[in-house]
């Protein structure tokens, strides 16, 4: 009689026997650490015919994720795109808000980059919410200082008065949300690896949101804006 080593549990997929290596990692953003893995692997490890190497798990599932971001993050853009135009009717002032929500990420990725916080699927979907944020306050903003200019205001005074008066109901909107975000921001407990990134993004790029809606929206709006611009049907009624 012998006794040998051998293995205590021997698990199939898809009619193959296969072993599962776990590893954590730690200090690094998940997709690079297993690329770096993955190259290593490949170049150091020579498998004999008939076994190969799987890379599963939450990298997995982040490909997947980032594939449908890729996707969703083109189609958010495009439908805010049209929504702007069919509500004011003008390529100019949709694009204009487009611009204050392309600035806006600026705030999210320094918030990451000050929390040393890594890039995830997570955090892209907390620049999507910060997007719908951003319009919010853009349209507010512009919707106001076409009202001013609709009641005969130029605009260099449209939209320094427009700046002031709306800085009120945008740092409200905006402290709402930082708010009831930054507990999730500063958590550091089981299972928040999820929700920070995401609460770091929105916190961040609010913040960066409101200086950028006070500040940068104006100046953009006097460079573009015309005195002969045919302002949208709204302002015009409000005129009456």
């Amino acid at each position: 009689m012998q006794t040998v080593d051998g293995a205590e549990a021997i698990y199939r997929e898809g009619q193959q026997r296969y072993i599962a290596v776990k590893y954590s990692v730690r200090g690094r953003d998940l997709g690079s650490t297993v690329e770096e893995a993955i190259a290593k692997v490949n170049k150091q490890v020579k498998l004999p015919p008939g076994y190969h190497i799987d890379w599963a798990g939450e990298y997995e599932s982040q490909k997947r994720a980032n594939k449908r971001l890729m996707i969703v993050l083109p189609i958010t853009v495009m439908l805010i795109f049209f929504i702007l135009y069919a509500m004011f009717k003008s390529f100019k002032w949709a694009m204009l808000i487009l611009a204050n929500v392309a600035m806006a990420p600026i705030g999210g990725l320094l918030a990451l980059l000050l929390t040393g916080t890594h890039f995830s699927v997570s955090s892209g979907v907390g620049f999507l919410a910060l997007f719908g944020v951003s319009v919010q306050t853009g349209v507010i903003m512009l919707e106001y200082i076409n009202q001013l200019r609709a009641r005969g205001a130029s605009v260099e005074e449209s939209a320094i008065e427009g700046a002031v008066l709306r800085l009120r109901p945008i740092m409200m909107t905006m402290l709402v949300a930082t708010l009831g975000l930054l507990p999730a921001a500063m958590s550091r407990g089981i299972g928040s690896d999820s929700q920070r990134p995401f609460a770091i993004v929105i916190v961040g790029g609010l913040i960066a949101a409101l200086l950028i809606s006070v500040f940068l929206m104006p100046t953009l709006y006097v460079w573009t804006a015309r005195e002969e611009d045919v302002l949208p049907a709204v302002e015009t009624e409000f005129m009456n």
